[in-house]
């Protein structure tokens, strides 16, 4: 008995490592998320410079994904974790150290944008594994839960905040905080004691590339994977574009200055605000129309704001969803054929 109390202290306190070890990174993360399109935008002046940041952070998961995911299977996954922090805490200290060297440039800011959300690729595959070996199944959703409620809080304050800061200290100084959350990430995973993996012996690269083969195959075998890994890739294309354009489209439309002003800290507290309003008004829809409907409503109502006319691609797409999704036979504002347990008002309807 007081083995297994011993068991349940020590295991509590590596979750607490672990999760102490999330927040840092995500905290970094949201500071180097702000700071990098500032900074570069700064340094050129340049929309085009700026939209190469977002796409050097997005490229990443493309070319890498299928990769990480088969070499945290067969690594350790703490001391890939470990050792992935080490690294971009590294390189982004180049950063500030250029800067205040006064050598740095747009090219320079790019580069490391691109190497730590590479790093950042790989860590999150060995951490998604990482967790259920942890804490087990059992505890596995209250875990997710605790982890999820506090990188949510980071995620709405931290943006705020960080572009207030960048009011009064220079971006590429304040990527320093980043470098410092990936140092500690590190030792708090390092001081981990339960084992987070299982893992299997490399064999060759022969066989990595079986293995994302084989992944690439159940993606495209299973709809609804397919489907959902197909509507988080468009909201990420979303959600850079919007980072890359906010920056130069708040200096020369709305006057917000990339340096000294204020008011950058409110329009980089947008998201926060959005995901709170989004989380009262999301389960209405959800409720009335059922789930699959109310997010290609919400993307067709995205889409008529951003005055897109039928025959545009961005409408045509929203069709294709609505028919894989939805009611097949009805237009995409249709949303009666996709209630779930109620039969649609349209004879043509595949559901009526």
């Amino acid at each position: 008995m007081v083995k297994r109390t011993g068991e349940l202290h020590a295991s509590e306190r590596d979750f607490s490592r672990y999760l102490a070890a999330r927040v840092l990174s995500v905290v970094g993360a949201v500071v180097s998320a702000v700071s990098l399109p500032v900074l570069v935008y700064q340094l050129t002046g340049s929309a085009g410079w700026t939209s190469a940041v977002a796409v050097a952070e997005a490229l990443p998961y493309l070319v890498f994904g299928l990769l990480a995911g088969a070499l945290a299977d067969r690594l350790d996954r703490r001391a890939m974790m470990v050792a992935l922090d080490f690294g971009v805490a590294a390189v982004l200290l180049s950063v500030p150290l250029a800067w205040w060297a006064g050598v740095l440039s747009a090219p320079h800011v790019v580069v490391v944008a691109f190497a730590t959300q590479t790093a950042f690729v790989f860590f999150d595959a060995a951490n998604f594994g990482a967790l259920p070996a942890l804490v087990g199944k059992d505890r596995l959703t209250a875990a997710y839960s605790t982890l999820y409620g506090r990188t949510t809080v980071v995620e709405l304050v931290v943006p705020g905040l960080t572009g207030l800061v960048i009011a009064v200290v220079a971006p590429a100084a304040l990527l320093t905080v980043n470098a410092l959350t990936a140092v500690g990430s590190a030792l708090l995973l390092r001081g981990i004691a339960s084992s987070m993996a299982n893992p299997r012996p490399v064999r060759g690269a022969g066989e990595l590339v079986a293995d994302v083969r084989e992944g690439l195959r159940f993606l495209w075998r299973e709809p609804i994977i397919r489907t959902l890994t197909l509507v988080g890739a468009t909201h990420s294309v979303a959600s850079g574009a919007w980072v890359a354009v906010l920056v130069p489209f708040a200096d020369r439309v709305l006057g917000v200055a990339p340096r000294g002003d204020v008011r950058l800290a409110a329009l980089f507290s947008c998201w926060g605000v959005g995901a709170i309003v989004a989380s009262r008004l999301v389960p209405r829809p959800d409720r009335a129309l059922g789930w699959r409907a109310a997010r290609v409503d919400g993307a067709a109502a995205v889409a008529a704001r951003r005055r897109l006319r039928p025959g545009q691609p961005g409408i045509g797409c929203l069709y294709v969803w609505r028919r894989v999704l939805g009611c097949r036979a009805c237009p995409p504002w249709c949303s009666t054929g996709s209630r779930t347990g109620s039969r649609c008002a349209r004879r043509s309807c595949s559901r009526g």
